[in-house]
């Protein structure tokens, strides 16, 4: 077993983790984190796309050990302690950019990244922009209109900012 610290959600948590064990396996069975989705376990799908010191990272690809001494941010710590949803979220709520679900958090979390690196990207950008994130729904069109859309909120400043 190894030690790790970490900031996870804004929460400072600690525990013995086997060396092997993935950050999503410790975000979702350690910590609670079920909004980050095992969905491929191959780095393929981006269903469990998280923040890793500011960066989206793919935590079915990264070592919980290697997460030691970061800030890790999931798809539940987006939100203000008063329930309200982060720009993006709430752009993925009113664009239905939800569809059945299962690649929301990932989606929302390399939206985030992707608003963050170019606060006004085409079409083209947002597409290429979340290549790595799969929608097993072919729902590409609401995605992509609500990150159009959170851009927009954030240029108009509505959203305040996307960062994460």
């Amino acid at each position: 077993m190894t030690r790790i610290s970490l900031t996870v959600d804004g929460q400072q948590v600690a525990d013995d983790v086997e060396p092997r064990m993935l950050l999503v396996q410790y975000l979702r069975e350690k910590l609670g984190k079920t909004g980050t989705v095992v969905g491929c376990d191959t780095s393929s799908c981006g269903a469990c796309t998280v923040h890793l010191d500011g960066t989206s990272v793919k935590s079915c690809n990264v070592l919980a050990v290697q997460a030691d001494g970061s800030e890790v941010t999931t798809v539940e710590g987006l939100a203000a302690a008063d329930g309200t949803l982060h720009p993006v979220q709430e752009a993925f709520r009113e664009c239905h950019g939800l569809q059945c679900g299962f690649c929301t958090p990932g989606m929302i979390m390399q939206s985030i990244d992707l608003l963050n690196d170019n606060p006004d990207p085409s079409e083209e950008a947002i597409r290429l922009g979340l290549e790595g994130n799969l929608c097993r729904c072919t729902g590409y069109h609401n995605i992509v209109r609500a990150v159009q859309h959170a851009a927009a909120a954030q240029a108009s400043g509505a959203g305040e900012g996307v960062t994460a």
